[in-house]
């Protein structure tokens, strides 16, 4: 019987829920691996702040007692953010220790440069749990669609938006409203920036679109939209439509380029995606093989995402056990080709306000008859001497639409309020 002793950089929500599951779980783990894990050393900023845990593991607050422990052949970064958890995770790998993170912002921005090091140093570097928390999608992805070909990844993955969405519409509360609530919950941070921007979801719609098409892309490739200007009109709109209004990222293949994108989208009410509420996750694959599937679960926690690390611990357990470190997790490489405008189509929303005056909608008519575009579906209320106007288009290209929105710009009485992504 062989031991196996981690460390741990980080001792929070899902440090502890890693030091957790390793001590409830220990016998299954050994049945399925041969080996005993044992967390020997954690990473802490304050000892006395963990002095509960100092009866299970050993605290410190130098790295270096991990780096140089020769006994400790697993490291597990919960730290997060880029540094200093990348100068550690890269120290990790050259002396040989293999290191499982759920850091995605790391991973999204560096995780080639680091998955090099690691094969360079015959080590593994894991990182199941920086999509998606619980729901295992990038293993999915890397074993079992290896033969298929994948079109199309989609889904929510940041439960913090999904959360003030589901709020708006099943409240009827405002943003403003629904991200107070949030934050009392916990289900946001205090500074939720990178959540209602969209920036957490392209660095993971990043992450995925590398296991799903074999590009690197980086943030300037990714067109992303938040959820902080949104409106309680847009929502009550779209669902008068028959829609509800999630954040989406979506990574799509399109002829021999990849289009990447996060931002609101319009999901009728009978897709499998508009029924995911509050804080819950999901992420759709569609394969030429295989269709249309589903992956539904927690996207953050203590103990869904500690899951997913204990995932990564078993596989570089069992490879430590059969001398076969030193593979990427993920060795599907391809050159990036971003997809063309005229090639990536969709139908959209416009919300609009304008003069309550006659010609009006005669000239949006005319600007989108000037692009080839036309409407499905129109509604429109007045507010004294406005009008606001709400337009589901037919299917048009990303080309379209730019033309059609700097035409939009340009009018001196027709403002745009929101243009959003609606999907069938």
């Amino acid at each position: 019987m062989k031991n196996i002793k981690l460390g741990l950089l980080g001792l929070g929500t899902v440090g502890s829920g890693v030091l957790q599951m390793i001590q409830q779980n220990t016998d299954k783990i050994f049945e399925i691996t041969g080996c005993r894990l044992t967390v020997k050393t954690a990473l802490v900023r304050n000892i006395d702040k963990y002095q509960k845990y100092a009866g299970e593991v050993h605290l410190t607050t130098d790295f270096d007692e991990i780096l140089r422990d020769d006994e400790i052949e697993i490291v597990v970064e919960l730290i997060g953010g880029i540094q200093p958890a990348k100068d550690y995770i890269i120290k990790l790998l050259k002396n040989r220790k293999i290191v499982v993170t759920a850091n995605k912002d790391l991973i999204a921005l560096d995780g080639p440069e680091l998955m090099a090091i690691a094969h360079k140093n015959h080590s593994d570097l894991m990182f199941e749990a920086s999509v998606a928390g619980g729901i295992p999608i990038l293993r999915t992805i890397a074993n079992s669609f290896v033969a298929d070909q994948i079109t199309e990844v989609k889904g929510i993955v940041n439960g913090t938006t999904n959360y003030i969405l589901t709020q708006m519409k099943q409240q009827g509360w405002s943003y403003q409203q629904a991200l107070a609530k949030a934050q009392q919950l916990g289900f946001a941070e205090s500074n939720p920036t990178n959540d209602i921007t969209g920036k957490d979801a392209a660095y993971k719609m990043i992450i995925l679109s590398q296991f799903a098409f074999g590009t690197q892309l980086s943030l300037d490739d990714v067109n992303v939209e938040g959820v902080d200007h949104l409106t309680d009109y847009d929502v009550i709109q779209a669902d008068r439509f028959g829609y509800v209004i999630k954040l989406l990222g979506i990574a799509k293949l399109i002829n021999e380029g990849v289009f990447v994108e996060v931002g609101p989208v319009l999901v009728p009410h009978d897709h499998p995606l508009a029924t995911v509420n509050n804080e819950f996750n999901a992420v759709m694959v569609t394969a030429n093989a295989v269709g249309d599937t589903l992956f539904y679960g927690r996207g953050a926690g203590g103990l869904p995402t500690a899951n997913s690390v204990l995932s990564d611990i078993t596989t570089v357990t069992k490879n430590i056990i059969l001398g076969t470190n030193g593979n990427s997790f993920n060795n599907y490489q391809q050159p990036y080709i971003p997809a063309n405008p005229s090639a990536i189509k969709y139908l959209y929303y416009f919300s609009l306000t304008m003069p309550d005056v006659s010609g009006q909608m005669l000239r949006l008519t005319q600007m989108m008859t000037d692009v080839k575009a036309g409407f499905k579906e129109i509604t429109q209320t007045k507010d004294g001497k406005i009008a606001h106007v709400a337009i589901i288009t037919h299917e048009m290209s990303k080309k379209q639409l730019t033309a059609l929105l700097r035409k939009i710009a340009a009018s001196p009485s027709i403002n745009l309020s929101a243009a959003y992504k609606v999907i069938k």
